[in-house]
């Protein structure tokens, strides 16, 4: 298995990172890929990646992060693309959720670093809460659409998951798919496994059973055997075809 998207280097694993790495291990999890925050967790997420060949890392700023410097931000964070290698430009996007006052800074903060994963010939890990018809049209009226990805921890309805899909983009399922409540296993009957990488965006979202807890990537399992259960698959099928879906997307 594949964890596309865990923050492993955050200080809620601080006391035991080694022992999480090797539950994830022993669980079958080849990689898994770390997206970036802002420029404080830079060096937190190379020491990580550069100790450990499970661990990949992303470039990009955080939309909960984007704040007056985001100009200054960016210009840090684009020379990391100089001095290291990255499978994605991320995490980016637009979060309406916590703050809507600096949504337009948002706005040019992912078009900006969009453009660089056009230049860059990367992926993008796209964070979309409360915001996913917002970015879809951004996407397209900034002749974006040729730049692929994936919509991380996706939460839309089934016309923004079809429009997703037909833009080449992939789809991030996590722990939000094992709650009790959630709509996105009747959006996954609309969608093929093709386009589906899985997640667990530790330390949050943790799923059933362990909702409320910390995160950890081992437990991107229980997002698998949900899907077996949305997609009627058998458990095997749904863990090849998920990570065959996420080293193509990220060239691993």
């Amino acid at each position: 298995m594949i964890d596309t998207h865990a923050h492993l280097y955050a200080e809620e694993f601080d006391s035991d990172r080694e022992e999480v790495l090797m539950n994830a291990i022993e669980c079958g999890i080849t990689k898994i890929l770390l997206p970036n925050i802002d420029e404080t967790t830079i060096e937190r997420l190379h020491q990580l990646s550069n100790s450990s060949d499970v661990c990949v890392p992303m470039m990009g700023l955080h939309p909960c992060y984007v704040s007056s410097d985001y100009k200054t931000q960016l210009e840090i964070i684009k020379r990391q693309f100089e001095k290291h290698k990255y499978v994605a430009v991320g995490e980016i996007g637009i979060d309406l959720y916590w703050d809507k006052s600096t949504q337009d800074i948002q706005k040019l903060a992912f078009l900006e670093q969009c453009r660089w994963a056009r230049e860059f010939g990367l992926p993008i890990a796209i964070h979309s809460r409360d915001s996913t018809s917002l970015i879809i049209d951004l996407l397209k009226s900034n002749e974006l659409e040729n730049v692929g990805g994936v919509f991380h921890c996706f939460g839309g309805t089934i016309e923004e998951a079809k429009e997703v899909v037909d833009m080449g983009f992939s789809l991030g399922i996590g722990g939000v798919l094992t709650f009790k409540n959630t709509t996105l296993r009747e959006v996954l009957q609309h969608v093929s496994l093709d386009h589906i990488v899985i997640e667990t965006d530790a330390p949050y979202l943790a799923p059933t059973p362990y909702r409320g807890k910390r995160n950890e990537p081992a437990y991107v399992i229980k997002v698998a055997e949900q899907l077996s259960y949305v997609y009627d698959l058998p458990l095997e099928h749904i863990i090849q075809r998920t990570t065959d879906n996420a080293l193509t997307l990220f060239e691993l």
